[in-house]
């Protein structure tokens, strides 16, 4: 995150920018993202639970759209077989989809966070497995397998340190798709990047996901994986990204399929959903993210069926007849007053 135009002193800070400087709760000058108006400024450690800080609400005010919570999930992909995470949950009574947020190789970014909080209010449960903080991972050599894709064509699906990712982040789905609130018939996973990558390769060995919404990726070994995901899948990439544009060509020749959608920002690069970095841009950033939120609604919350209608009883064409006299009856007369 630079230390430049998003300062600490902006006179209305813009929901969900990147700033630098002192954290409201900790107190400690770092990257800290706004929440929203009420939250002000918190770090990744103490944005959650923190809804009302400096509020000026008053009691009996509707509660929050979700609510946010540090977790750890059992795991076999590291020797403590546990892992942190970030759960951000819908307040509404009702069961939930789930999106998975499948970090890139810096752990939770601005632009995960972001993400996270989206979807939250429209009304999806999310984990983000916190990897920054996970003991045995190591970010140096993800660092290395990330700059190795660059030079040798891509992500390495097959390679130790992203089949540890994907078994970490297949506990991690498990776990989300077993928390209370959860449907489990309606997951989907969500990645930028690198991250992008890992949940392409997470879809391609696993039948619990439902969608899969790839945001720039980069391009994978083996090129043709896409074809082992059988789900919609969406795909949202700048047309000035010569990295995401390998990954489009890949998907687009992994097989005709109707259920995958290719969506090109005009003029937007690499990391153009990124607040803290220089390609992003406002307008180009809202129109990928909405049409990641309408992709994720029409597959993850249909509408409800309509009830069936009620069958309407046919008519008895002899009941409803009147009756024709006999020829040279006499005529029936009326009843006498």
């Amino acid at each position: 995150m630079r230390d430049d135009d998003r300062l600490l002193d902006l006179p209305e800070p813009e929901f969900g920018s990147g700033v630098i400087g002192p954290c409201d709760i900790c107190g400690t000058r770092q990257a800290v993202v706004v929440l929203q108006e009420e939250r002000y400024r918190l770090c990744v450690l103490d944005f959650l639970n923190k809804t009302w800080i400096k509020s000026e609400k008053k009691p009996g005010s509707p509660p929050p759209v979700y609510r946010s919570d540090r977790i750890s999930f059992e795991t076999s992909a590291v020797p403590s077989r546990h892992a942190p995470a970030i759960v951000l949950s819908p307040t509404k009574i009702v069961r939930h989809p789930a999106v998975l947020i499948a970090p890139d190789v810096y752990g939770i970014t601005t632009t995960l966070l972001d993400a996270a909080i989206r979807f939250a209010r429209e009304g999806f449960e999310v984990l983000i497995p916190d990897i920054a903080k996970t003991d045995g991972v190591s970010t140096a050599s993800f660092v290395t397998a990330r700059a190795a894709a660059r030079l040798r064509g891509g992500v390495a699906t097959g390679s130790k340190e992203v089949v540890g990712l994907v078994r970490l982040y297949r506990d991690a789905l498990d776990h989300l798709l077993a928390r209370e609130m959860v449907d489990a018939s309606r997951a989907a996973v969500f990645g930028t990047s690198f991250g992008a990558s890992v949940a392409l390769a997470l879809a391609a060995e696993s039948s619990r996901l439902g969608a899969v919404v790839l945001a720039y990726p980069m391009p994978v070994r083996p090129p043709d994986l896409a074809k082992l995901v059988s789900v919609p899948l969406l795909c949202v990439a700048g047309s000035a990204d010569r990295t995401a544009a390998r990954a489009v060509a890949q998907l687009e020749s992994s097989g005709p399929d109707s259920t995958r959608v290719i969506v090109q920002i005009p003029g937007a690069r690499h990391h153009f959903l990124a607040r803290d970095l220089g390609a992003y841009d406002v307008a180009r950033a809202e129109q990928g993210w909405a049409r990641i939120l309408e992709f994720l609604r029409t597959r993850m919350m249909p509408p409800p069926s309509r009830p069936p209608t009620p069958p309407v009883k046919p008519t008895d064409p002899l009941a409803t007849a009147k009756p024709t006299p006999a020829a040279g009856a006499p005529a029936a007369r009326p009843a006498a007053g």
